[in-house]
């Protein structure tokens, strides 16, 4: 576990904020896994400083000896979601076969890869997906999403559309649920889709092919 930020934190923030006013508001500071770094946060976005804020670094910490990339596994870290915490009121879901395993998937229906993932889930079987339906690329995409959320079979609704190309029919309802999951999706820095996450609360992103979501299901634990 690292140690608590030092006592020069009020001077890192001082330093930082006065130098460069996008650091104004720095949420948290604390020491680097790399001696003599202090890591610096700003939402999701993570900075590297020396002990008083007279230098910042921006990129990739590695640790070489061990093959891993810390900045991405901080920025997971930051950015986990479990599953209990997903608001599954605001998704539908598409149950297959006994749909004993559980996954949650953001998609657009205006994204070309998310198309060719539908088109791929179809052979993960026993499955219950909880599709999030987050219109991100443009007001089209909310139309779509509306009219996908507000159809009597949203399920049906969205395989056609994302499978078989059969736009949804004008529907109207409260849409709410559409703003709410980009709100979301914004909190947990969900930057594209389709973006999985599984009952571990492992999350991936990118249209991942069925058999990489199988093994994926199976680490999770159903």
């Amino acid at each position: 576990m690292l140690p608590t930020a030092h006592a020069g934190e009020a001077e890192i923030r001082k330093n930082l904020a006065a130098s460069i006013p996008q650091l104004a508001n720095i949420d948290e500071v604390r020491p680097a896994p790399m001696p003599g770094l202090f890591e610096v946060r700003v939402g999701f976005d993570v900075f590297y400083t020396d002990e008083d804020g007279s230098f910042l670094l921006q990129g990739s910490l590695l640790d070489v000896k061990n093959r891993k990339n810390l900045t991405e596994e901080r920025v997971a870290q930051l950015s986990a979601v479990k599953f209990e915490q997903l608001p599954l009121k605001d998704a539908f879901k598409i149950v297959r076969g006994n749909g004993k395993r559980k996954l949650a998937v953001f998609e657009d229906p205006n994204c070309g890869y998310c198309k060719m993932f539908e088109k791929d889930l179809r052979n993960v079987k026993d499955v219950t997906v909880y599709l999030f339906l987050y219109p991100i690329l443009g007001s089209d995409s909310v139309v779509k999403s509306r009219d996908i959320w507000c159809a009597k079979d949203k399920a049906a609704a969205w395989n056609g559309w994302m499978v078989d190309g059969v736009k949804p029919a004008t529907a109207e309802c409260d849409s709410a649920a559409l703003q709410r999951n980009v709100a979301f999706g914004r909190k947990y820095n969900i930057t594209g889709t389709p973006t999985l996450i599984f009952a571990d609360g492992t999350r991936a992103p990118g249209a991942l092919p069925a058999a990489q979501v199988e093994k994926m299901l199976a680490a999770a634990g159903n």
